[in-house]
């Protein structure tokens, strides 16, 4: 059951919803539904050479399923975590503020699995802090992109400097790579 270009209103919605700021008939919006229906096409076609039926009831939405899933995975795309840490107080305390087992998933740029863990992000205020949810918002900005376990830590230290000058950082992503537990090395 082959769905033409003008069969594909849930797509449109989906892009509207994740997409407000561009224009609903914009160029820029057709542009983005023609490579969804085209992925979407594809993951048919990627199916089928792995040996599935993409006919099959059972996985007749799942192209859909799938770019409603990666929209949702890739959210941090579509915002700049740091302003999450621009609400600040000014409270004199210039010891540890510490953060620890921030829940994060994200996608291993390199094969599209998942990645997920916790983060322990801490710092040594210099003239302000801010809110302990501030911090878990912002590491969710950035864990929600294509990534590298190795660059979520350094954007999530680099923000905190940026914004709050703090004395000192220190994060710790600790993560489980399904990308390598699951299939290469399966450790």
């Amino acid at each position: 059951m082959s769905r033409n270009v003008n069969d594909y209103d849930k797509e449109k919605q989906l892009l509207q919803a994740y997409f407000p700021f561009i224009q609903k008939d914009s160029e820029e919006m057709t542009d983005k539904l023609d490579k969804v229906v085209a992925f979407e096409q594809a993951l048919q076609g990627l199916m089928t050479v792995c040996g599935d039926d993409a006919e099959r009831e059972g996985v007749l939405e799942t192209p859909y399923r799938m770019t409603k899933a990666l929209l949702e995975y890739t959210e941090g795309y579509r915002e700049d975590p740091k302003q999450h840490l621009e609400k600040t107080f000014d409270v004199p305390y210039q010891e540890l503020v510490l953060v620890k087992d921030t829940e994060f998933y994200s996608m291993c740029e390199h094969h599209l699995a998942p990645f997920f863990g916790v983060a322990h992000v801490g710092y040594f205020p210099g003239e302000k802090i801010t809110g302990l949810s501030k911090i878990a918002r912002m590491v969710e900005g950035y864990a929600r992109r294509f990534q590298v376990q190795e660059r979520l830590t350094t954007q999530i230290a680099e923000a905190l400097e940026e914004v709050l000058a703090p004395v000192g950082v220190m994060v710790v992503v600790e993560a489980k790579h399904l990308c390598m537990c699951s299939r290469g090395v399966k450790k």
